[in-house]
């Protein structure tokens, strides 16, 4: 053999070497330490276990490991997360979070680091990742409208306004992802569902939905795509669309939904996207009562409701559709309510600390993560026992996302 072909293969060997080395000591051999401690970003993992916790005070996230219910990584930076949202990318790797001073950041999760940021509006309240990963979107109040980002780079695509017939832009609530690259989302301000087709992403086509009724405030996709619901703060009722009809339409539904008959002060509005969905009924948190309601997803009308400890905030279900976790407004905001849906009862009232923001469910279903803001704690319940199985100290805790919801559509 050549001397410089033998080498090179001497070299390549070394380095193969090396490599496998650090691969079998469970290291990338390019990692560098991060807040979790040195070797905690040269761990060679898997991501789809991982999560993060929104850091609310602080403008940072905690990432942490489902299986290993502890956390990894710390990453800061990430700005006013009074009222974020975070998606993930397909592989799960990165998470994408959007807050509410307009930023757009993507985080690696691996190796707890921002790889790009950009501050893409003024007052931003969440986003979305289209089907095929490709593209995020982020939902806007200021100004009203979305913007279109390259997902790799987060570079703009488009900037599509939420224009009213005035002149002036519309608050945009709702987001979620349809196939086929397209998007979904609300207007606050206009009482209209929009529809962007962005297979161009630099010319999305919109779709727009009139007269849905007055001040959609939040909206949820069913887990197959096919309905979406917005709820109206304006009016009682709900407005909703089959995404599978040959030609779109809004239809009012759950006429009497809202504060009731007997309204009482709303200290926060529900928020639809926890809405549970288990079999062929969908648990509603009941606008300004002490109540869940039961809804046939299959008529859209109401077959029960479920008297709770304070007015719900998430109505949450376990992946299998037994349970529905439920949490509270102020000033029953330490509580969290167990209900068995074949009987629609309350099993369990569960007091896991102070001010209970969000609740989340590993992937399967056999543990929920609780965040306590003011106690600054992360709690881990197994769902069949109801007990804690463990305790995180995070700071001022408030949204937890698992990576598990890249494989979900409105997520």
């Amino acid at each position: 053999m050549h001397t410089l072909q033998r080498r090179a293969v001497l070299s390549l060997t070394a380095a193969g070497a090396s490599l496998l080395t650090a691969a079998c000591a469970g290291t990338r051999p390019d990692a560098a330490p991060d807040e979790a401690g040195p070797d905690a970003a040269a761990l060679l993992r898997g991501t789809g276990d991982l999560g993060v916790v929104i850091e609310r005070a602080q403008g940072a996230l905690t990432v942490v490991s489902t299986t290993e219910r502890r956390a990894i990584g710390r990453v800061p930076g990430l700005g006013d997360l009074s009222h974020a949202s975070v998606v993930f990318s397909r592989d799960a790797r990165y998470a994408y979070v959007f807050g509410r001073d307009g930023a757009a950041t993507r985080v690696d999760l691996l190796t707890r680091r921002i790889t790009h940021r950009v501050m893409q509006a003024g007052n931003s309240i969440g986003g979305a990742i289209s089907d095929d990963g490709s593209l995020v979107v982020a939902q806007n109040y200021t100004p009203g409208g979305i913007k279109v980002l390259d997902a790799a780079t987060l570079e703009l695509l488009a900037d599509v306004p939420a224009a009213m017939p005035g002149g002036e832009r519309s608050r945009v609530v709702g987001l979620a992802d349809l196939p086929q690259r397209r998007f979904i989302y609300s207007l606050f301000d206009a009482g209209a569902i929009c529809i962007a087709d962005c297979s161009n992403p630099r010319q999305p086509r919109v779709t727009t939905l009139p007269d849905i009724g007055k001040q959609p405030y939040d909206a949820l996709l069913s887990p197959d795509g096919r309905t979406y619901i917005a709820g109206l703060f304006g009016e009682d009722g709900l407005a909703m669309v089959d995404m599978w009809a040959p030609r779109l339409q809004v239809r009012r539904i759950l006429g009497g939904y809202g504060r009731g008959e007997q309204p009482l002060p709303v200290y926060k509005m529900p928020h639809l996207r926890g809405w549970a969905i288990a079999g062929r009924h969908a648990y509603l948190p009941a606008v300004g009562r002490r109540e869940v309601l039961v809804v046939d997803t299959t008529t859209w009308e109401e077959v029960g409701r479920i008297p709770v400890a304070g007015q719900p905030v998430f109505v949450m279900a376990r992946p299998d559709g037994r349970q529905v976790w439920v949490n509270f407004a102020v000033p029953d905001y330490h509580r969290v309510q167990v209900i068995d849906t074949p009987s629609r009862q309350v099993v369990a009232t569960l007091e896991p600390g102070k001010a209970v923001l969000h609740m989340e469910f590993t992937p399967r279903g056999e543990a929920v993560w609780i965040s306590c803001r003011d106690s600054n704690l992360v709690q881990v319940y197994d769902t069949h026992t109801l007990q804690p199985q463990a305790s995180l100290a995070v700071d001022a805790p408030s949204g937890i996302f698992f990576t598990a919801r890249a494989q979900r559509m409105g997520f």
